[in-house]
This record gives C-alpha cells, sequence and structure tokens, in this order.
C-alpha cells in the first residue's frame, strides 16, 4: 500500500535514562516513521556499537560515589533496555515522556491513580472485558464513578458530562465491535472541564493513529499485541507530553511496580521492528478476508473499519492512517460457533491479537466474559459474535481454513 506517513517531529529537550521524568530525544532528524520503526531512538548502543539494544539484566547498579550515579539505581525504577523501549514508543507516538508496563491493564491502572475519589469518568461501553472489571469491581470501591457509553456517538458522550466528569477513556476502534470515536471532539469536550482524554490504541497502533496529534493527553496500549507482534511477551505502553503529568506518572509506575522486564523490554523492541511492514499486511489481508466473509452465507455481518460503509469510515479517514487487521462478525446460527472453532487448523481459536498469527476468539466466553450480560448486549456482543486477529499469513490460506471449517457447520 502507498507509504500514507508522515515523518516524526523530534524534540531537543535533553535525553535521559528515565524517560518518565525527562522528555525523550533521538539522535536524528524527522524521518519516516518506518525508519523510526527499525532503528529505535537511539540507533545504537554507544559504549559497544551494538545494533541491537542490549539486555541490561541486572535489578540494581553501581554508583560511582556518594551522591553521584550513572542514571540508574535500581531496575523497578529505570532500566537501561526498558529505557531505550520508553523513548522508542514516545517518539512513535509523537509524544515526549514514555513508561513501559508488565502489561497494558498495568498502564491502564497507572493512569486511573491520576483522579482523585469522587471523580467521574465517562468510558466506551465497547471495550475489553479486562478494563471494565478493573473499573468496574476495584476502582469503583475507592470512590470512583464511572458512565459506560458508546462513545462512537458524539451526543451521548456529551450527555454523560457531569460536572465532576475529569476523564474519558476511550477504545478506538472499539473492542470488539470496531466502532470509531472522534479523539478532536472528545478532547476539546473534556478539556473545558480540565480533565484528561485517554486514547487505547492497541487496534492501530502508532503506525496508523497517532492520538495525541489530535489532542489527547494520554495514550496506552497493550504492547503484548502489535507492538510486540509475535504472541510471546506481556507488556503494556504509555505515551504523553504533559508536564504537569509526568511526575505523577513516573510516581504511581515506580511506586507500584508493574514495570517492564528488561528481556520483555527487548522482545518489544525487536517486535516494533518490523511494524510497519507487519501493519501493512495484517491490513490487506484483513480487507480480503472482511469482504469474503460479507458474500459468505453463514455469516450475518461483519465490522470492519475499512468497508465504506462503516458508519465511521469518513471519521476513520480523518483521524487515522490506516484500518488495521482486526475483523468482527456476526454468525446467523448460535450453533455453528463450537464447530467452527472446533474446525479451524491453520488459524487458531486462542485470546489476544495483534500477533503474525491468525486468532480466532469468542468474545462472549473469552475477553468479555466479565462484563455483565445487559451491557454486552447493548454493546452488541451477543453468543453469535466472533472475533478475527488477522495474521500475516497467506489471505489465501487463510480464507481455504475458514471454508473448510465453515463446511463443517449443519
Amino acid at each position: 500500500m502507498p507509504d500514507k506517513h508522515e515523518g516524526i517531529n523530534q524534540h531537543s529537550d535533553k535525553d535521559a535514562a528515565d524517560c518518565g521524568k525527562v522528555p525523550c530525544t533521538a539522535p536524528y532528524g524527522k524521518l519516516s516513521i518506518k525508519t523510526v520503526t527499525v532503528h529505535g531512538a537511539t540507533l545504537f548502543e554507544p559504549h559497544t556499537g551494538a545494533v541491537s539494544t542490549p539486555i541490561y539484566q541486572s535489578s540494581t547498579f553501581r554508583h560511582p560515589g556518594l551522591y553521584e550515579s550513572t542514571g540508574f539505581d535500581y531496575s523497578r525504577a529505570v532500566n537501561p533496555t526498558r529505557s531505550e523501549l520508553e523513548k522508542t514508543i514516545a517518539l512513535l507516538e509523537h509524544g515526549k515522556y514514555g513508561l513501559a508496563f508488565a502489561s497494558g491493564m498495568g498502564a491502564i491502572s497507572s493512569v486511573i491513580k491520576l483522579f482523585k475519589p469522587g471523580d467521574h469518568i465517562i468510558v466506551s461501553e465497547d471495550l475489553y472485558g479486562g478494563t471494565y472489571r478493573l473499573f468496574h469491581e476495584y476502582y469503583a470501591k475507592y470512590g470512583f464513578s464511572f458512565s459506560w457509553i458508546d462513545t462512537s456517538n458524539f451526543a451521548l458522550v456529551e450527555g454523560a458530562m457531569k460536572s465532576n466528569t475529569r476523564g474519558i477513556f476511550i477504545e478506538t476502534p472499539s473492542n470488539p465491535m470496531m466502532k470509531v470515536s472522534d479523539i478532536r471532539r472528545s478532547g476539546d469536550l473534556i478539556h473545558k472541564q480540565q480533565g484528561i482524554l485517554i486514547v487505547d490504541n492497541t487496534f492501530l497502533s502508532p503506525y496508523y493513529q497517532t492520538p495525541l496529534d489530535l489532542g489527547a493527553d494520554i495514550v496506552v496500549h497493550s504492547g503484548t499485541k502489535y507492538l510486540a507482534g509475535h504472541n510471546d511477551t506481556l507488556a503494556g505502553l504509555l505515551v504523553h507530553s504533559r508536564e504537569d503529568l509526568a511526575e505523577p506518572l513516573a510516581n504511581a509506575h515506580k511506586s507500584e511496580g508493574a514495570t517492564l522486564a528488561p528481556f520483555d523490554a527487548w522482545l518489544v523492541l525487536r517486535g516494533i521492528k518490523t511494524l510497519s511492514i507487519r501493519m501493512e499486511q495484517h491490513e490487506k489481508n484483513a480487507y480480503r478476508i472482511a469482504a469474503w466473509l460479507r458474500e459468505h452465507k453463514r455469516v450475518e455481518k461483519v465490522f470492519y473499519t475499512g468497508f465504506e460503509d462503516h458508519p465511521q469510515y469518513s471519521l476513520s479517514k480523518s483521524q487515522s492512517r490506516g484500518f488495521g487487521g482486526m475483523i468482527s462478525f456476526y454468525l446467523k446460527n448460535r450453533d455453528d460457533v463450537p464447530i467452527l472453532l472446533k474446525n479451524i487448523s491453520l488459524i487458531l481459536f486462542a485470546e489476544s491479537l495483534g500477533g503474525v498469527e491468525t486468532l480466532l476468539t469468542y468474545p462472549l466466553v473469552q475477553t468479555h466474559g466479565a462484563i455483565p450480560e445487559e451491557m454486552r448486549l447493548s454493546a452488541g456482543v451477543n453468543d453469535r459474535l466472533m472475533r478475527l486477529s488477522v495474521g500475516i499469513e497467506d489471505a489465501g490460506d487463510l480464507i481455504t481454513d475458514l471454508d473448510g471449517a465453515f463446511s463443517k457447520c449443519i
């Protein structure tokens, strides 16, 4: 597909080991995102010339003397391998500050520490079930209130605003219904009340969408997914550019202790090197498979943001550079679900998404089991919904596999 990606804007602030406290920089000027994904923030390790960032598998670091430091003290707070990842993701997301966590949920949990009891937060009703569980079962006990809204309908977001609303949290595209929320308008709305807009950018990655450019205050990722890209590690990432949030977020990061281990940070860095070519192949395959599913007699409806008749297609075109590799679809018959899942062979019946392998997920039981039935059904997550994370295999082989599994349905 043609290169639709603008170069990355660099920052002139002083470089430092701890990107949670000092703005991130890179040693080069404005480059294409394709180049930055390959080379990262530092190009090579300056002391040895290592092209691959070394794995600093050390929990602690020697001090040269009293009140002297190399910039690294204890790996829970800062580690050289993790710092390179933090600088790289900040660069890719056009932000200043990056933080890497042991999981995406760890990143989201630290963001919620910015709020105080009594604050109200508007959240996309169609989102990953683990996020719902974290907010509803845990943070609600500490005096936070949440409104679960179809954030793709901006009128509903406006109507949900209260005098104590201090945050809007959106997934766009949403998981699993592929709804698209207006990042610009959401930011403008919450900023009128001095609140913050948090965008989960997992589905599109910074290759296809950079929410900070559109007015978001914080971007979060499950780095496990497209950024790492190989279904071999867990990670969470957070990026922002606000000076007033730098210290609180950095303190939450190191104090809670859900920081990313050096080896896992290295795996995500390695995955990012191929992000651009993977994302383009994911999208090419997804469009072809979504179009094929649309014509299948056992499929009722396909949800893919790349279709021109998608309700938010124009919005997607205005705020993202691509549509990604995620598809959801309704089967016509609930009885086909177990047959389809049992008979796929190349495609894997598994949770998660964003890896090179194609995965088929049943949200009702897997990713969204924690969400109450009424809320699930309101969002569209019924017992006939399937979610397909399209990998980078040959699309024809994937279609053949699906077709073979469908043929077993009675």
